[in-house]
């Protein structure tokens, strides 16, 4: 008989995969193809599959730890194993803080798109209140359960990827209507440190893939269904980005003189009626991503609470609904605090640059739980990958050239991060020390 503080593994092969997805399709590819056509112009294809590249070592490497592991926590967990809790603390701090900043870029697009059909939305005040309705409604959703919170997931899964479809096919009957792509002022990037901040960018649109991993304790057989879903959600992102890109260049001439490129391209071929599908789009995509973060991320604050790193009432499980309602609500009032507070561009780049350190250390992490594997403490890899130490070290070398984009304000406020996470595990480890 199952605990009644214990969480229910309802989450089948498909509705992670699911997860996956709408992790990563959320606000970076509604707000991002019109800054790359303007620095690379044509060339910005070239770039979203190079860092389809980049990211695909990093999935890979943790696709291998994941199967590994049945617990919640994602890479919280992970790092705890390989390196032991100092570093399991830094990457359960710097994780949440990824994960609140993505949830609060998502938000600002959500209310930015939302201005197309209420203008106050535009606003701070109009932003603010849909902000607390959009994340107040999702985690009313979850904490009445898990199974309504992968169904929610599931439906937006879908929701969001047809839209991208539809743009697609536009772009190309555009293209091949006029001949080739839209005339455009020239690129503005033109060296190596350019590209590397774009590619920087397009990494927050491909990132957020490990949140899915987070919520691992529901998952019916997350060793083995981890990786697959992985797998699917670089494929499908990567050629869905790569062909939106191309509807952008096909149809738009000044691509970074609106802030919502998309619906600004889709106004070009059928005026009103196409800009207003295309922002009604843009709010079923991030709002699929935050009813799958308000899923994915309570679970980081349960786990750490599980294993003794917060206090217990972050572990609280619900009696009725047995969910982590106390971790929920606090994320729902931390994204809405950030959102409200921050602008669309700042949490985004926080957001890309953060999560650079959890990806350098789960790619570290690859080889020293392969050593671990021969103690037999705990079930080997389900996936080994081959070349895997070289791919690791791949995913290590990318995340730090990356991480030399970070500006002087992100670096200070990822030093507080540390420093805090540092502070935290001064306390709890004294206790088992004593011990």
């Amino acid at each position: 008989m199952t605990s009644t503080n214990e969480l229910v593994r309802s989450i089948g092969r498909w509705s992670l995969a699911a997860l996956v997805l709408n992790s990563i399709i959320g606000s970076g590819i509604f707000a991002l193809p019109g800054t790359i056509a303007a620095r690379l112009g044509a060339m910005s294809l070239l770039a979203w599959v190079v860092a389809a590249l980049v990211i695909g070592t990093i999935m890979a490497c943790f696709g291998e730890v994941a199967s590994r592991f049945t617990g919640a926590g994602g890479p919280y967990l992970y790092s705890q194993a390989a390196f032991g809790r100092f570093f399991g603390l830094q990457m359960g701090w710097m994780s949440y803080l990824v994960r609140i900043t993505a949830a609060a870029t998502n938000i600002n697009v959500f209310t930015t798109y939302f201005a197309e059909f209420w203008s106050p939305a535009g606003g701070r005040a109009g932003g603010a209140l849909v902000t607390v309705l959009v994340l107040g409604m999702l985690a009313a959703v979850n904490v009445r359960g898990v199974k309504q919170g992968s169904r929610v997931s599931n439906v937006f899964a879908i929701a969001k990827i047809l839209p991208l479809v539809l743009f697609i096919a536009v772009g190309v009957v555009v293209a091949t209507k006029n001949g080739g792509l839209a005339p455009a002022p020239p690129p503005t990037v033109s060296t190596a440190g350019g590209w590397v901040q774009v590619i920087l960018l397009l990494i927050y649109a491909y990132g957020g893939f490990e949140a899915a991993l987070i919520p691992l304790a529901e998952a019916r057989e997350p060793r083995r269904d981890a990786p697959w879903a992985l797998f699917i959600g670089l494929v499908v992102c990567g050629i869905l980005f790569t062909l939106v890109q191309f509807g952008v260049l096909a149809t738009l001439s000044d691509p970074e003189g609106s802030t919502r490129p998309l619906a600004e391209a889709m106004r070009t071929v059928w005026g009103r009626t196409g800009a207003a599908m295309m922002a009604l789009a843009a709010l079923v995509s991030t709002y699929g991503y935050l009813a799958t973060q308000m899923l994915n991320v309570p679970r980081l604050t349960y786990a750490m609470a599980e294993r003794g790193d917060l206090p217990k009432v972050f572990g609280a499980v619900h009696r009725t609904f047995r969910t982590p309602h106390v971790s929920i609500v606090l994320f729902a009032a931390l994204s809405v605090g950030l959102a409200v507070q921050g602008s669309l561009l700042q949490n985004l780049s926080l957001s890309a640059v953060s999560r650079l350190s959890t990806y350098g250390l789960i790619c570290l992490a690859l080889p020293v739980l392969r050593r671990a594997d021969r103690s037999g403490d705990r079930p080997p890899a389900l996936l080994r990958l081959p070349a895997g130490n070289l791919i690791a070290a791949l995913g290590v070398t990318f995340s730090v050239i990356l991480a030399t984009r970070m500006s002087g304000r992100e670096a200070a406020l990822l030093g507080v991060v540390v420093a805090i996470a540092f502070v935290h595990w001064l306390v709890v480890r004294r206790p088992a020390r004593d011990a």
